[in-house]
């Protein structure tokens, strides 16, 4: 007998958050890239530090009408509820209390396991979102890799890719696009 393919079900943003709402992931690593459930990566040490270090670094050079968070979810858009390492907005944080941000100005992501993942797909999510500031904290090659210029490209997973890519090491410092902030020094950010 012939077994039909498998059909993976694309969840709908609204969906998911329902079930965010009612403790259906509680405790559980989980959050929504493209339609689909992504199970985050483990959060070792070194992550976590890195996390951490990143959230600090910029709480102290972002202005007045900023504000870092960190491992939140962004409603990116109808099929999207990612959660970054760390995310800078505008306003405050009780600006949210009743939905989550759709825009940042930065999104930073602490990649060690997940440095392909968050180089491809979160990459490619991210500028068909239009965020035009996307930093990953490259833990294995101890170094913070900058996209920039979000174009369309119809071969990357989301249809979207950054056309600029740098990458700075220590002692170089890294300055956010579209918020007066102060140079971000690439040490800060690694553990």
């Amino acid at each position: 007998m012939k077994q039909a393919p498998f059909t993976a079900k694309r969840w709908r943003r609204v969906e998911y958050e329902r079930l965010v709402d009612v403790g259906a992931f509680e405790g559980e690593p989980i959050e929504l890239v493209g339609g689909q459930l992504i199970v985050a990566e483990p959060k070792g040490s070194p992550h976590a530090a890195g996390v951490g270090m990143a959230g600090d670094a910029l709480r102290g050079a972002l202005p007045p009408g900023w504000i870092a968070r960190v491992q939140d979810p962004l409603a990116l858009d109808d099929e999207s509820a990612p959660e970054p390492d760390v995310a800078v907005v505008r306003g405050r944080h009780a600006d949210y209390r009743d939905a989550h941000p759709a825009r940042a100005a930065l999104i930073v992501e602490v990649a060690e396991s997940s440095l392909t993942f968050d180089r491809v797909q979160k990459g490619s999510l991210y500028a068909r979102a239009g965020i035009a500031d996307y930093w990953i904290v490259n833990l294995v090659d101890r170094l913070v890799e900058v996209y920039r210029d979000p174009s369309l490209d119809l071969t990357a997973p989301f249809g979207w890719r950054y056309a600029s890519v740098q990458r700075f090491s220590p002692p170089a410092a890294v300055t956010l696009l579209g918020v007066p902030a102060a140079p971000i020094l690439v040490a800060a950010l690694l553990p």
